[in-house]
């Protein structure tokens, strides 16, 4: 049985040799837009969302140009997106608060960050790290299910939970680039409904993997 750190070990072992570059998927020229694609990215695609921002940031490049578009603008730029009204409205509160807040600077700091009208804690953290290399733990849909399967969490009941126990057990300088193995490894790897176990480089440590196996030989 491998205890936490042991787990760690080896899935930190396993990514930095077998993906030693991981990067966000979302198409971005400066922080304004990766904001606002990430904002677009909740529940939808980062291949929708790097369909819908070429024309969307053709027309409101910046976040003063934005804050000044109407809703309706926006919504027909991402109307192909889901839940199209309530991004609209949040894209919208977010460059009204960057300018107003932060006369137009993109703050560093995961508190600052969530000041700002839609934006909440799983934005912030992309934001702090993708942007600022800053040792945030950007906790989606993705990142909760491998980090409970794996077994780097237990029993964590929201991605807070998940978020502090990841931060406690992976140094600080890795923390980044983590954030984009365990994402990337949920889309493609260890899929909600049928995990590719059989082709996963983590299955002999995986918590999950093994458990499963054990109750099959009973």
């Amino acid at each position: 049985m491998l205890t936490t750190k042991e787990r760690f070990r080896l899935v930190i072992e396993y990514f930095s040799k077998n993906q030693p570059i991981a990067e966000t998927e979302l198409s971005y020229a400066d922080p304004f837009q990766l904001l606002v694609a990430v904002i677009l990215s909740a529940q939808c695609t980062d291949k929708r969302v790097n369909i819908i921002t070429p024309p969307l940031f053709k027309k409101f490049p910046d976040a003063h140009s934005l804050s000044l578009a109407t809703q309706e603008e926006v919504y027909e730029l991402i109307k192909s997106c889901s839940y199209p009204n309530n991004k609209a409205k949040n894209l919208l509160g977010m460059a009204k608060g960057l300018i107003e807040i932060f006369d137009g600077n993109m703050p560093d700091d995961v508190d600052e960050l969530q000041k700002l009208p839609g934006v909440g804690r799983k934005t912030a953290n992309v934001i702090a790290s993708v942007v600022f290399n800053k040792p945030a733990m950007a906790v989606d849909t993705h990142v909760f299910r491998v980090s409970e399967r794996i077994g780097l969490t237990t029993h964590s009941k929201n991605p807070l939970e998940t978020e502090m126990q990841l931060v406690k057990n992976i140094p600080e300088k890795i923390i980044p680039i983590a954030h984009h193995w365990l994402i990337l490894h949920g889309r493609y790897v260890c899929i909600a409904r049928k995990p590719k176990c059989e082709e996963c480089g983590l299955k002999n440590f995986c918590r999950q993997y093994n458990n499963n196996k054990t109750r099959i030989k009973i």
